[in-house]
């Protein structure tokens, strides 16, 4: 792991070179973290490991295990299902309010985040899929002026990012997000409220299907040490 400096939000950073060791797969289901070594890891204290650690298990990516150890979760197929069928409906109604409210921005600005998605694919890193994603959803957030729907995803979206993670680590034909993407922005850019709606829950029913299938080898993992 890359070292960290010393920042503010050092705790979410903490948290996130955590969950992209075990989104890429470095740390496998069933592994235990040792909060010493990822501070030495990360050249920062043990507090922020503690905290990050702390927040990772409330969100459900570690796990208790006897001997007051910490686990990275086995994958739960039918939790993601519940996940995804929560986030349909919140995404669907992100891409309506956007399109309803700020579709010339849409147009704008969408282009840019396509774009990034695209070369991420190209690149074959997964954290760079990942985080385009990440980016693009967060974009029709921001743009359906709806400030519930950030917080309300939040609590999945760690979760999410560790089971894309997984998924993509093994399928070296990644499902192409970029081209329904590009449609749902074009929905959104034109304006088109229902139809962003409906192609944004298809999108997402879309995505469960794909990472369940994808989870299947991983359902029996070894138990931690």
């Amino acid at each position: 792991m890359k070292q960290l400096s010393s920042q503010p939000n050092l705790v979410d950073q903490v948290r996130d070179a955590i969950l992209q060791e075990i989104a890429t797969g470095t740390l496998a289901p069933g592994e235990r973290l040792v909060q010493e070594r990822i501070a030495e890891s990360l050249g920062v204290s043990r507090q922020p490991v503690q905290q990050a650690l702390a927040l990772l298990l409330s969100q459900g990516v570690l796990r208790d295990a006897p001997g007051r150890r910490l686990i990275v979760a086995p994958l739960d197929a039918k939790y993601v299902r519940q996940m995804y069928d929560m986030r349909a409906v919140i995404e669907g109604l992100a891409f309506a309010q956007a399109a309803l409210l700020n579709p010339e921005r849409a147009a704008r600005q969408g282009a840019t985040y396509i774009d990034a998605g695209r070369k991420a694919v190209a690149s074959g890193s997964v954290p760079r899929m990942i985080v385009a994603d990440m980016k693009f959803h967060a974009f029709i957030h921001e743009l359906s002026g709806n400030s519930l729907i950030v917080p309300t995803l939040e609590p999945h979206l760690t979760y999410m990012q560790r089971v894309m993670g997984q998924v993509l680590i093994r399928d070296h034909k990644p499902r192409d997000v970029w081209e329904e993407h590009e449609q749902l922005l074009q929905a959104v850019a034109a304006g088109d409220a229902d139809r962003a709606e409906a192609m944004a829950r298809a999108h997402v029913t879309a995505a469960a299907d794909f990472m369940i299938d994808g989870l299947e080898p991983a359902q029996n993992p070894p138990a931690g040490t």
